[in-house]
């Protein structure tokens, strides 16, 4: 009987399954320290992990740069031909931790940064107290991006309608008010007609560049032939971020467009700032309603399903924003 070699010369033509998985990841990431952050292991492996695989195959299976990382056609093939393999091996092992008495896990989660640090956050102080042996990894970012690629298992986002793609649990519903602080409205009035904003200063939220300019208001209750008013905008500030648009307000430097939780939770044994034509609302930047979203799968890991349900307890009232 002939014996297997086991030189190091013999080991290194043997791809290990291990770097085919860091290919996988650093195919999606197209950075290796962002793949070395999903594997949890640092950058040097990664690279030196996918030298040894290039040597074992004999071809060059990425491209270098220093910005980021691009496959090679040879690389490609290779993932194309073992993405699915993993993909079901990971899913797989997901299931059988399942079987286990209590949800255990870890669970990596992105949301909007205002709606993160407000209300998502004390929502997981209270979820991990109940749920010791889960673990959270949370990403603020207002961009919702490919949840598979970037290694997330679940999104919290505010909109109108959810990908079709991804499954989606809907928490609560939400709305976008505009307001103003009390000593603005004694400084400048009170509009009483959408109309009347073009003579503020209004603090818009940062999305488009045909959104920063104007503002199509629309009845909550429509009556009558005004369905729609479009209304030209201008003001001190226009940012991407609804705290800093609220700080702005709280300042008094204009009428300021927010999603109701950014309002609720400025200072709600004081309530300072007060809702401007509460029978209108703008169109086209907040979403109606805030949802839990997952790319769909066979299976839901029950730790994922343990925050959607606790989620849903968290934010099941939804958001009311009194009026002054």
């Amino acid at each position: 009987m002939s014996e297997i070699s086991t030189s190091p010369d013999a080991l290194t033509t043997i791809p290990i399954f291990s770097d085919l998985h860091i290919l996988t990841v650093l195919s999606q990431t197209r950075n290796y320290t962002q793949a070395a952050q999903r594997l949890n292991i640092s950058k040097t492996t990664v690279s030196l992990r996918i030298a040894a695989l290039e040597r074992a195959a004999g071809v060059a299976l990425v491209h270098r740069s220093t910005r980021s990382v691009t496959l090679t056609s040879a690389g490609q093939m290779l993932v194309d031909e073992i993405s699915a393999p993993f993909r079901n091996i990971t899913q797989s092992f997901s299931s059988i931790k399942d079987f286990a008495s209590v949800p255990r896990g870890l669970v990596r989660l992105t949301a909007p940064v205002a709606l993160g640090r407000q209300f998502v956050m004390p929502a997981l102080t209270r979820f991990l107290a109940a749920y010791p042996e889960i673990q959270i990894e949370l990403d603020l970012n207002d961009q919702l991006s490919n949840l598979a690629n970037d290694g997330f298992d679940l999104a919290i986002r505010h909109t109108t309608s959810p990908p079709d793609n991804y499954v989606a649990w809907p928490l609560c519903t939400s709305r976008s008010v505009l307001v103003a602080s009390r000593d603005y409205l004694a400084r400048r009035g009170t509009p009483q007609h959408p109309t009347d904003l073009a003579e503020h200063d209004c603090l818009p939220y940062l999305r488009g560049k045909a959104l920063q300019h104007e503002w199509v208001l629309e009845k909550v209750a429509f009556e009558g032939d005004e369905a729609n008013v479009l209304v030209p905008v201008r003001g001190p500030l226009k940012t991407n971020n609804s705290e800093a648009i609220r700080a702005a307000a709280l300042a008094g430097l204009g009428i300021a467009l927010l999603p109701d939780f950014s309002v609720i939770n400025s200072e709600p044994e004081r309530q300072p700032l007060v809702q401007v034509l509460p029978d209108w609302r703008v169109r086209g930047f907040f979403g109606e309603q805030i949802y839990a979203l997952r790319p769909w799968a066979p299976q839901v890991p029950r730790a994922v399903q343990c925050l959607v349900n606790h989620l849903k307890e968290e934010f099941q009232a939804g958001f009311l924003f009194p009026v002054a």
